[in-house]
């Protein structure tokens, strides 16, 4: 494993440098540490790219404005990552909202982009599951600040929950992660993705790029209706993949099964 800065981002490789490549993007206000279930099985035949995209903004630092913190602005971030490390061509993994910073990232770069797998990412805003009054509380500026100041780890730890349906013992790097976040790159993020769904849903951006897709989904996701997944079937040549009993974090509550599926994924769209 390596890890670096580049920039504001912290990136994260596993796997051989000469390998094709694969960029995994999560959540921003998640750490990289979520795909760790997942990493031995995908380095042992790629080079394996995690970028923490936000999470390491400490206050007063990192993009300036409302704007740095959009989706296609976290794409850029991405883009510049691998332009950084000389990776002209990969396969872009996304879960949750990463999965729509994996697909920006196409938009913008359809050359270096071969595929778009998405992990639980919901395809428009009718598909979200009704937030829990705490949230709705955090995405509100004068009561978010007050909760977001009195987070806990044991807040912290009960608000994860929602992310699983199987038991699992939530990583310390997801405490940590949360704690150090500034409330104000939560707010803009959590704006940006909602700001994109509303322009145009999930299922029309991947249609009009013409990639291979692979869509995850947990079948007892508790943040968004599963059944939608059923709409990236209208994309060409998509693949959709249902998990039963998995909820919203697939790598960790089925790592085998994510593994086996993204590695078979990978591998029908990669060079030799």
């Amino acid at each position: 494993m390596l890890t670096v800065m580049t920039g504001d981002t912290h990136v994260v490789q596993d796997g051989r440098a000469d390998a094709p490549a694969v960029l995994l993007i999560q959540n921003a206000v998640t750490p990289p540490a979520l795909w760790d279930p997942v990493i031995p099985a995908l380095a042992e035949a790629y080079r394996v790219i995690r970028v923490d995209l936000l999470g390491r903004v400490s206050p007063g630092a990192g993009p300036a404005g409302a704007a740095g913190y959009d989706v296609p602005a976290q794409a850029r971030r991405a883009g510049a990552v691998l332009d950084e490390l000389g990776v002209d061509r990969v396969t872009a993994i996304g879960h949750s909202s990463g999965g729509m910073v994996a697909t920006a990232l196409a938009e913008q770069r359809p050359g270096t982009v071969a595929a778009v797998a998405l992990i639980n990412t919901g395809p428009s805003l009718a598909a979200k599951i009704p937030d829990s009054l705490a949230t709705r509380l955090l995405n509100a500026p004068l009561a978010g600040r007050l909760l977001w100041r009195l987070k806990t780890a044991e807040t912290i730890r009960r608000a994860a929950g929602t992310a699983f349906t199987r038991p699992v013992s939530i990583p310390s790097a997801l405490i940590e992660h949360t704690e150090a976040m500034p409330y104000r790159s939560f707010a803009l993020t959590m704006r940006g993705y909602r700001d994109y769904l509303s322009q145009r849903s999930m299922p029309d951006r991947l249609g009009g790029l013409g990639l291979p897709v692979l869509v995850l989904f947990g079948a007892e996701d508790r943040r968004w209706r599963s059944a939608s997944a059923g709409v990236y079937r209208d994309v060409p040549g998509a693949r959709v993949e249902m998990l039963p009993g998995v909820g919203h974090t697939p790598m960790m509550e089925d790592p085998l099964t994510t593994a086996s599926l993204l590695l078979d994924f990978v591998a029908s769209g990669s060079p030799a």
